[in-house]
């Protein structure tokens, strides 16, 4: 995430400058496809992490937390201007909007399912998106694996919870959505100011069911501070790193690696929540990871 570090005012470089140039520096060492499987165990060690903070402040609470503290840290290392067209500024909130939609359902899925189930459902969404308008066969093989896999996951065993099913059913269509006005977000505004004002957009959306459900429970220290920790984990280390990542290797490549998520999250899942899968689970993991790899492989260049 580097950007000029010229003060044009003559004063030397601004603090916000110093950061991103030392961080460009930094992930300049580091290869791309490392920075994208460091991203998708940053965002599922954050996933965990945010697991442990629903018997205090639930769902919603979390939530809250988490976007809360991204747009602020976003908002103060960007610091972007407020005045742009009213296209861009549509693009923004419908992202925002999204994007907080996106996060309060996969939370409420999570709060039901296992971790890596939760993110294989989510992905549903991505695996769409790939698949849209395609008329090769191949493609419709990969609908079926994924399709397949998903039966696995119901009839693996007994005790898929249906509200978290559908739950995670939404936030992956709001993945999608969140892909294809992602896309309108880098045309119409410029760096990771859409991000930043798109995250401030979709904490608005999100707080107001964290204090409602929650109340004082958000503002214990220790609280805060797993908060926070959330936020850096699961929104802005990710997306800092999928960003410079996107600088140097093709969409497809970068959708091929970020269809390694699924895997990785019941990994975590297994590690750091204890949660383990019955093994036909595993295998509609592994199906949804395929489908999506193959499906993403032959995209179009335009998808």
């Amino acid at each position: 995430m580097a950007t000029s570090n010229v003060d044009r005012t003559g004063r030397g470089p601004s603090p916000r400058s110093s950061l991103t140039a030392l961080a460009g520096r930094t992930f300049e060492v580091i290869p791309p496809t490392a920075l994208v499987l460091l991203g998708i165990v940053s965002v599922q060690v954050g996933s965990a992490l945010a697991k442990h903070l629903f018997s205090a402040v639930g769902s919603f609470g979390t939530v809250a937390l988490r976007l809360f503290f991204a747009a602020a840290v976003l908002m103060l290392l960007w610091r972007p201007p407020l005045r742009m067209n009213r296209r861009a500024w549509t693009v923004v909130l419908s992202y925002g909007v999204i994007l907080g939609s996106m996060n309060l359902c996969f939370y409420l899925a999570l709060a039901r399912l296992p971790l890596g189930i939760a993110v294989t459902i989510e992905f549903l969404g991505p695996l769409a998106v790939a698949l849209a308008g395609s008329r090769r066969l191949l493609d419709a093989f990969w609908a079926v694996l994924a399709a397949g896999g998903v039966v696995l996951l119901v009839e693996g065993r007994g005790d898929l919870n249906l509200a978290g099913f559908l739950f995670a059913l939404a936030a992956g269509t709001c993945w999608g959505l969140y892909i294809l006005v992602g896309a309108a977000l880098g045309r119409h505004t410029t760096e990771g100011n859409g991000l930043a004002l798109g995250m401030a957009v979709a904490a608005l959306v999100a707080v107001p069911f964290g204090v409602a459900d929650s109340g004082t429970a958000l503002i214990q220290p220790w609280v805060l501070i797993a908060g926070l920790g959330v936020a850096l984990l699961s929104s802005v280390i990710p997306y800092s790193l999928d960003l410079e990542a996107l600088r140097k290797i093709p969409p497809h490549v970068f959708g091929i690696l970020m269809s390694l998520e699924p895997a990785m999250a019941a990994l975590i899942g297994l590690i750091v929540l204890q949660e383990s899968l019955h093994w036909s689970q595993w295998i509609a993991v592994l199906c949804v990871v395929a489908a999506s790899a193959g499906a993403t492989r032959g995209a179009r260049p335009d998808v």
